[in-house]
């Protein structure tokens, strides 16, 4: 679907770009840039350091072992002392035992000065982190002034920023281009304005960065053409739902050959599938073959039809299928209609009394989607004439280029309810704009 249109879309957005790119004045524009993320930085300064810092206990252990090499050199020297005695004395027997009980105060002495060593180092411990602790800060101060000024240094880097402009004059004639491709594609001049006034209002004399120029043009056409497409739409299925007062009655309406029977069959389907209850109004009594093509699709679906003969007064037949769904209860009335030219005023005005006297819940107007300017004509004529509530829209699937779908609702105000796709009874999609700009390679 939109393939004609996409690649030439395509084609027109690569020319603007580079056309942009080549001819428009440059700018130098400073911006701040990606300034939030260097401040998480300052983050990394915080690892407990103090706590990896516990050397002291290093010097505790070199003091123990200082204090435990001390105290045999003491008893080393009382030793020999006593040793000097004893060689004084005549008797060499009794010096064994006295040197034991002598061993025993001065090891009593070691272990008691080895306590009071250790009360002093822990002191001595006690105070070492407390400096320490008073080191680390400036410390910080530092690594905090050199983050700050990198990330001075990093926001000037990306502040500079080389920007393009586009002026009204050079709008004009690089928006030509796409214009073209349009008009080409069926889009209707008035739907063409609108498109132009949005990407005029985005595009001109704003600063266009170098290297994002293509992203930003195609987002505006993207934005602008969605602004087209944004009609207040209706959730049939759930206004028949919601009525008390039943039956729900929907008229459909439109030209000859646009296939208003066979579409009237496909809705009929949608409703049975939500178990809604269906009649049908052979309301075309003038087309040879329009109440066997109906009774057809009512055979098929299983769904009664109300039929006269050819040449009755459809506004009459209308009228009977409407208080048959009464009289049975039923939720949901369809009735076709005679296609006919906006231009033949005698069966507009039939038109018109079918609608008086039917008072139609809905009006529904089918055109085909691959007549491109023919069908946004023929469904602005009936809206001015019986005033439609909604479109549906033929062979879409067949439809390359697209100019009716993007334009029909923007030219009446009334919104694309349905897409026919092919000839099955299942062939009824629900619009959905974001598909469409989607398929158009938006």
């Amino acid at each position: 679907m939109f393939k004609f249109l996409k690649d030439k879309l395509k084609s027109a957005l690569a020319k603007i770009t580079k056309k942009v790119e080549e001819e428009a004045p440059e700018e130098v524009v400073e911006q701040v840039v990606e300034q939030p993320k260097v401040t998480k930085k300052p983050k990394v300064e915080k690892p407990s350091k103090p706590k990896k810092e516990k050397k002291p206990k290093k010097e505790k252990k070199s003091k123990k072992e200082i204090s435990v090499v001390e105290e045999p050199v003491a008893e080393a020297q009382e030793i020999q002392e006593e040793l000097v005695k004893e060689e004084d004395l005549p008797h060499v027997e009794p010096a064994a035992p006295e040197i034991k009980p002598e061993e025993q105060p001065a090891e009593k002495k070691g272990f008691f000065s080895r306590l009071f060593k250790k009360k002093e180092e822990v002191a001595e411990e006690i105070t070492v982190p407390e400096e320490k602790k008073e080191e680390v800060k400036p410390q910080e101060q530092v690594l905090e002034e050199t983050v700050e000024e990198k990330k001075g240094f990093f926001g000037k880097l990306k502040e500079k920023i080389v920007t393009k402009k586009i002026t009204p004059e050079k709008f004009e004639e690089l928006f030509w281009e796409l214009e073209v491709v349009m008009l080409e594609n069926n889009v209707a001049v008035t739907a063409i304005d609108r498109i132009k006034t949005e990407l005029k209002y985005r595009l001109v004399d704003k600063p266009l960065q170098r290297g994002q120029i293509e992203v930003i043009i195609h987002k505006s056409l993207k934005e602008s053409i969605e602004k087209v497409l944004s009609v207040p739409t209706i959730d049939v299925l759930a206004a028949i739902k919601k009525k008390t007062d039943k039956p729900y009655v929907i008229v459909f309406v439109g030209v000859n050959g646009a296939g208003k029977t066979t579409t009237l069959a496909k809705f009929a389907n949608l409703c049975l599938e939500h178990k809604l209850s269906v009649v049908l109004g052979a309301g075309d009594s003038f087309r040879k073959g329009a109440i066997e093509q109906l009774e057809e699709w009512g055979r098929r679906l299983s769904v009664k039809v109300i039929k006269q003969q050819y040449g009755s007064d459809s506004a009459a037949i209308c009228w009977d299928t409407v208080n048959f769904a009464k009289r049975n209860e039923l939720d949901v009335v369809l009735l076709d209609t005679a296609g006919r030219q906006h231009s033949n005023t005698n069966l507009m005005r039939e038109m018109e009394k079918i609608i008086r006297v039917v008072k139609p819940d809905l009006k529904i107007f089918i055109g085909e989607s691959i007549t491109g300017n023919d069908v946004l004509t023929q469904a602005d004529e009936f809206n001015k004439s019986i005033g439609i509530d909604g479109i549906i829209l033929t062979k879409a699937d067949v439809d390359d280029k697209g100019g009716a779908m993007i334009s029909v609702a923007y030219v009446t105000g009334k919104p694309i309810l349905y897409l026919g796709i092919g000839q099955l009874v299942s062939g009824l999609k629900e619009f959905n704009k974001d598909e469409i700009i989607k398929s158009l390679g938006l």
